[in-house]
Formats: C-alpha cells, structure tokens, sequence
C-alpha cells in the first residue's frame, strides 16, 4: 500500500487518530530516549498548529507539528519516525511535506544535535549554542524566509 501524507488542525483530528500520534510520540520521546517529560504541553490544540503525519494502510508511521509562534515564525517539533519505519525516507519526506505547509515564512526547529546534518540538508542552519535538554544534546537551527528548501 501507498504512504499517504495527512494535516489536521487539532479540532479536525478524531479521538483515534490523535491517540495514535501521542502513542507514538510517547513510544519513542518519553520511552525509547528514557525522557520522563510531560509529552502534553497544551500546544497541540492552539488554533495555528498544524498535524503532519504519514500512514501505510492506516498505521501512522511518522509524524511531526507546525506550530505558529506568536512573532509569525513557523517552529517544527515532535519529529518521529516509528522505529520499524526507519530508514524508509520517511522523515526526508515528512520535512519536505512540512515546508511546502510553511511557505516562505521563517522557521525554526531544536534539533536532537546528532540530526544537524539532516536538517541542513532541508535548508536549516544552527541559530544558537547547542544545550542539553532531558540528557539530550539539541542545537537550535533556523531557516530564513524564502522557498522552500
């Protein structure tokens, strides 16, 4: 079966689709990476934000947010690729679907410091000193207005 890419503001997610998200945002970011954090930080359901996720034959096997920061800058987070899923391109593909969203706006993303070199290659470059957050090392990188990468 064919990925099909989905987006959905919060009010337009149904109640399984978003337990299935959250389910695999918990699975890899508060259980595989060992970071007890409250994984609910209420930016889920603010009216800019958008859900990206990919699905093959209605299991969802990747998944990122847009959120829309209050200065009009575009902030990626949550990007995840369920484990049996890696290596597929997945998230290669989720970043090119989340930037055709953003447009030409600026964007901002903190990427898990090992991902530097990924996410360059979507055009975002390191805007900040890396620092650790829940024993992961992050760099904060941003993508200047303009095309898409």
């Amino acid at each position: 079966m064919p990925i099909e890419a989905h987006v959905a503001t919060f009010a337009e997610l149904d109640a399984r689709t978003f337990h299935d998200l959250l389910r695999l945002r918990i699975d890899v970011f508060v259980v595989e990476q060992a970071c007890p954090y409250p994984e609910l930080d209420g930016r889920d359901t603010e009216t800019g934000t958008r859900h990206l996720w990919l699905t093959r034959d209605g299991a969802v096997l990747a998944y990122l947010r847009i959120l829309a920061d209050p200065d009009g800058v575009a902030r990626i987070g949550r990007v995840v690729v369920a484990p049996a899923a890696r290596g597929a391109g997945l998230a290669g593909r989720l970043m090119t679907e989340a930037l055709a969203l953003v447009g030409d706006r600026p964007c901002v993303l903190e990427a898990q410091t090992h991902l530097v070199g990924f996410y360059a290659g979507h055009g975002f470059a390191v805007s900040g000193p890396g620092y650790v957050e829940d024993g992961i090392p992050h760099t904060p990188m941003r993508r200047s207005a303009g095309p898409p990468a």
